[in-house]
């Protein structure tokens, strides 16, 4: 039996695509646009932007978006990550959205211009490598690459594959305090909860191989620690930037992405998102995804 809950999903999930259409230009309204421009003549001053369209989907779904996410992720906690140049209002947007749902972000991990710097390699395989000795030995793959290793430490450190997450031992707190106190990442001293969930947003796109392998590695050795991963970023990312590449990797799989952070729709879908990855690992969603603008079910 179709529940109410599926036929909100499913309408939210018509103006998340609507909302696509708009923005990309590939909208209902994209058509008229053209013919009203192609009826001008070349000495008229240009129309005003018409965002009425947009506007009204994203009112839309920023009014039915608290009843679709409640409790989404209720008694969960999730770890945030960013990439550096990540969009401030866009990570606090999504923080507000994970509480909105129900759960708590346990803490907010910044990753540093060294370590998603190629030419910092050999302080992250040198710290790496010591940090699996003293502290990670059958926690983290011996084998592991240079960046797979470095985000296998961290999710020891900050994330758990217990729904419920996990108290931080010792262990975990002796490898935060080292990628810390090594300039790789900027966290909290004191953090109560390891997550089940990890949200990772991306920021400036570098825009070379380097950095993305760096961004696969993280990202995939984080998932062989937490529960589930969302790699999230803007509309542009999914179009052209680097989360295109990162899904065109064939090693980043298990890990969940979107694009579209930077619209209302998005911020919905990604904490949808980290709900579907309690239980299902990878996917590819948003604006640009190949699994479709939301996750549904």
């Amino acid at each position: 039996m179709i529940t109410l809950r599926h036929h909100v999903l499913t309408i939210v999930a018509v103006f998340l695509a609507l909302a696509a259409g708009i923005v990309l230009g590939g909208g209902p309204l994209s058509d008229v646009g053209a013919t009203v421009a192609t009826s001008r003549s070349d000495t008229d001053a240009p129309p005003a932007e018409d965002r009425s369209g947009t506007d009204y989907t994203e009112s839309f779904v920023s009014t039915l978006g608290p009843s679709v996410v409640a409790d989404r992720l209720a008694e969960r906690s999730v770890a945030l990550v960013t990439v550096p140049g990540a969009d401030e209002q866009v990570v606090t947007a999504l923080a507000g959205q994970v509480e909105a749902a129900g759960g708590t972000v346990s803490a907010r991990y910044d990753l540093t211009e060294d370590i998603v710097d190629p030419g910092q390699k050999s302080l992250v395989d040198t710290l790496g490598s010591q940090l699996l000795t003293q502290q990670a030995d059958g926690d983290v793959a011996p084998d592991a690459s240079t960046y797979d290793r470095a985000g296998q430490l961290l999710g020891l450190a900050i994330a758990t594959k217990e729904p419920e997450g996990q108290e931080v031992n010792g262990k975990a707190r002796a490898v935060l305090d080292a990628v810390t106190g090594a300039g790789l990442v900027a966290g909290p001293h004191e953090v109560p909860q390891r997550s089940p969930l990890v949200l990772v947003v991306l920021g400036t796109d570098a825009g070379d191989e380097g950095s993305d392998a760096i961004l696969a590695g993280l990202a995939q050795g984080l998932g062989a620690q937490a529960l589930g991963v969302v790699v999230a970023g803007t509309t542009q990312d999914g179009r052209s930037g680097q989360l295109t590449r990162f899904r065109a990797d064939p090693a980043t799989a298990g890990v969940a992405t979107l694009d579209g952070v930077d619209t209302v729709a998005g911020r919905i879908a990604t904490t949808l998102l980290l709900q579907r990855s309690l239980s299902t690992q990878g996917g590819a969603f948003g604006a640009a995804g190949a699994d479709g603008p939301v996750p549904l079910g």
